[in-house]
């Protein structure tokens, strides 16, 4: 299904259903207006809970459901905190272990200091699943190295504020480098040349979920529009509600019951081993390439295209941490899912990031009540129109025109969504298109 992504609220999203059980529980701790901008982001932390599993994606390459980013993006009091309450409920038992080995390694640390050189005790390794918020680069790649060392498994961090990622990536300078590593499952090097400094590598296997609002993260990312970062994070955008609610939001009790009913449906988590290949998801995924490449065709944006390319992975992920949930069986609410969670996050960049692209996009402004790059097949009034309209269309929009447009055109033609008459010098919209357009 080809959601629209020009409307200013969220696509809709689908019916939690069979197979999507664990999700649906978790989302009954949130308030009811949390249920659809929260439900992406519950992917990072349960696919942080996987080891030693890969998954083969339709180009041939193999991922594990490790470098998952994802920014729950909405207005201060909107809402966002309950985040960290589905986390720490995800996470309960590795924050548990990750205290205690803490505990041990603060010890190691006083035992260090105290002792002489000849006398000092064998460092211990940070085996931490759950990194804290404040954790500096250095503390970032020793952590790692650890987690390499002792399994391969993934570490998870969530970030009450998405400017953090600056202390973990050792400045804005290097943010874009980190999480493009976090995002491939790359190795980091580091040699340092101090004392305190650390020296090593490590595959950096982490998910990161984080939080923000409009104003910030825009600030934030002003000047990273076009390197690739957009495209690494998975945006949730939750939009302010058109009318003020007095009723104040309820969230679950997270009670007993729901902490071993949640450690229940987890548990297939732990068993997912090897490597496999959900044929039902690869299908998914090659479906939404092409719905894509087309709407790309469309709105002949390239910038979208790009970034949509990395939104599929990023939904493949999580179709996979699906898929491992409900004990590696496919269903086909979690494909209606998997599409759900890429167009949506796709409307979610250009909701809060479209005016900043507009030098090298369509977007139609939030003037106009709108978001996203507009179809220009579907702004030509009429269903036969010439060269010379499309050329006006392209020029309001900032764009190329002479032989831009032909080449458009004969995209447009190639795709089946226009037809030329020699006798009259016309295009006209062909009823596949009409017909595919009004669904």
């Amino acid at each position: 299904m080809i959601y629209d992504i020009t409307k200013p609220t969220p696509p809709e999203m689908p019916t939690l259903g069979k197979g999507l059980e664990t999700q649906k529980l978790l989302l009954s701790q949130t308030s009811k207006d949390m249920f659809q901008p929260e439900h992406p982001m519950l992917y990072a932390p349960l696919g942080a809970k996987i080891t030693g599993a890969e998954f083969q994606y339709p180009s041939g390459q193999w991922f594990e459901p490790c470098g998952q980013i994802s920014l729950l993006c909405a207005d201060s009091g909107n809402n966002k905190g309950q985040h960290s309450l589905l986390v720490e409920a995800i996470m309960r038992e590795e924050l548990r272990s990750d205290q205690e080995a803490i505990n041990k390694y603060v010890e190691w640390q006083k035992a260090s200091h105290a002792a002489n050189k000849k006398d000092k005790p064998v460092e211990q390794d940070l085996c931490i699943h759950v990194m804290p918020s404040d954790t500096t680069r250095p503390g970032y790649l020793k952590a790692q190295m650890a987690a390499e060392k002792h399994g391969g498994y993934t570490t998870f961090i969530d970030l009450p504020e998405a400017v953090m990622l600056d202390n973990l990536c050792g400045g804005h300078k290097q943010m874009t480098q980190i999480l493009r590593l976090i995002h491939d499952r790359a190795r980091y090097k580091a040699l340092r040349a101090t004392v305190d400094g650390i020296t090593g590598s490590a595959i950096l296997r982490t998910n990161i979920s984080m939080a923000s609002n409009p104003t910030d993260i825009r600030k934030f990312l002003k000047y990273n529009l076009l390197d690739g970062t957009l495209g690494r994070i998975a945006f949730s955008y939750k939009p302010r509600s058109a009318k003020r609610d007095p009723n104040i939001p309820v969230i679950g009790q997270f009670d007993e019951g729901f902490y071993q009913e949640l450690n229940n449906r987890m548990a297939p988590l732990a068993l997912c081993k090897g490597r496999y290949v959900i044929p039902q998801l690869n299908k998914v995924c090659k479906k939404l390439a092409a719905e894509i490449c087309e709407y790309a065709d469309l709105t002949d944006n390239d910038i979208m295209w790009d970034m949509a390319k990395r939104s599929i992975v990023a939904s493949f992920k999580a179709g996979c941490v699906m898929w491992a949930l409900n004990k590696m069986t496919w269903t086909r609410g979690m494909g209606d899912m998997v599409e759900w969670l890429t167009w949506h996050g796709i409307w979610s960049v250009w909701a809060v990031m479209g005016d900043m692209l507009q030098k090298d996009t369509d977007i139609v402004t939030t003037t106009s009540g709108k978001t996203g790059p507009a179809n220009m097949l579907d702004s030509i009034e009429g269903n036969t129109f010439n060269e010379q309209q499309l050329d006006a269309l392209r020029q309001q929009m900032g764009k190329p025109t002479g032989a831009a447009s032909k080449k458009q055109l004969s995209v447009w033609a190639a795709r089946g969504f226009i037809e030329y008459s020699e006798q009259t010098g016309l295009y006209t919209k062909t009823e596949k298109y009409l017909k595919g357009n009004s669904e």
